[in-house]
């Protein structure tokens, strides 16, 4: 039996895959695994399932030894770990794509509605016990038919979101670093532009483009003036693709017309100036926050951790 470290709790279904072939110290505070409990706990570990609360780098794979074979991150997105030092470590780095497309994209989409429809305002409104009636003006938003949904990402989320914004009868214009497949973007009725011009032409741009150097404020300033006045920014992917000062700035200014994040750019915290901006939606991370997304990615992860044990390959590598 190897010897497996989690980092953080799973659901039970992947535990017990685990357990029922290796031997499994997993972390079962509320509170995320201190870094210095984690350098001890890792040491001898041959594999390693992980949150992305859990920074994965040289030191902590030192730390794990050169027993260390994989390093499975329950999650789509990687960017808590340094895959290079994984592979001068000689040790594989998995994550759970595809599993949560769907509950991502109807996070997007219902922070789509929270924005443009100002449900957020309202709700806050009703909670706060001040006095409202219905009126022809009052807290007017936008529709969503007939109008441009531009994507930043166009891989699984991000056609799964447009699936869902045709059918609330939106246009789609999308940015990728390379075509779709002509059959999908045909039922989608997509068409592929520049950065510039999605941003120019679109009334909701929604980001779904992985998280690393290249894509590190990738909105900021310039392309938040780029934008439509009228129009509205969405963030499932990660925080730090969005300039949240940058952000901030344009909302309170009326550069854009609102805004709906689901990640931050130094999560947990949010920028000090968007929690006092009623045109911002601000939820904390939920996009995979279903039971069934939840398992399914620990499940995947603890499939990809026994698959490298067992000297196979694993269903979802990164790379």
């Amino acid at each position: 039996m190897s010897r497996v470290v989690v980092t953080g709790r799973i659901p039970d279904a992947a535990l017990e895959k685990l357990r029922a072939e290796h031997d499994v110290d997993a972390w079962d505070g509320t509170e995320s695994i201190s870094r210095e409990e984690l350098l001890r706990r890792v040491a001898g570990a041959e594999a390693i399932v992980s949150l992305l609360t859990e920074r994965i780098d040289g030191e902590l794979l030192d730390a794990a030894g050169p027993q260390l074979k994989v390093v499975a991150n329950v999650a789509v997105g990687y960017d808590n770990i340094d895959v290079p030092a994984c592979t001068d470590h000689g040790v594989t780095a998995t994550n759970t794509p595809g599993v949560l497309t769907d509950a991502t994209a109807d996070i997007a989409l219902s922070l789509i509605l929270m924005a443009t429809r100002r449900l957020g305002e309202g709700e806050r409104i009703i909670r706060s016990g001040e006095s409202w009636k219905w009126g022809m003006f009052f807290l007017l938003g936008s529709s969503l038919q007939g109008k441009t949904l531009g994507i930043v990402g166009m891989g699984g989320i991000g056609q799964a979101t447009a699936r869902r914004a045709k059918a609330f009868g939106m246009e789609v214009v999308y940015q990728s670093r390379s075509e779709i497949d002509p059959q999908i973007a045909g039922e989608l009725g997509a068409r592929r532009v520049d950065l510039d011009e999605l941003l120019a032409i679109s009334d909701v741009v929604s980001l779904h483009c992985p998280y690393g150097p290249a894509t590190h404020h990738l909105i900021g300033a310039e392309q938040l003036e780029a934008m439509k006045t009228s129009a509205y920014l969405v963030n499932t992917a990660r925080g730090p693709i969005v300039d949240e000062a940058a952000l901030a700035n344009a909302l309170r200014e009326g550069v854009i017309a609102g805004a709906g994040l689901d990640v931050f750019e130094k999560e947990p915290q949010v920028h000090p100036e968007l929690l006092v901006l009623d045109n911002v939606v601000l939820v904390p991370h939920l996009g995979s926050a279903t039971v069934e997304t939840r398992t399914a990615m620990a499940v995947l992860a603890a499939d990809n951790a026994l698959a490298v044990l067992a000297g196979e390959q694993p269903p979802t590598p990164i790379g």
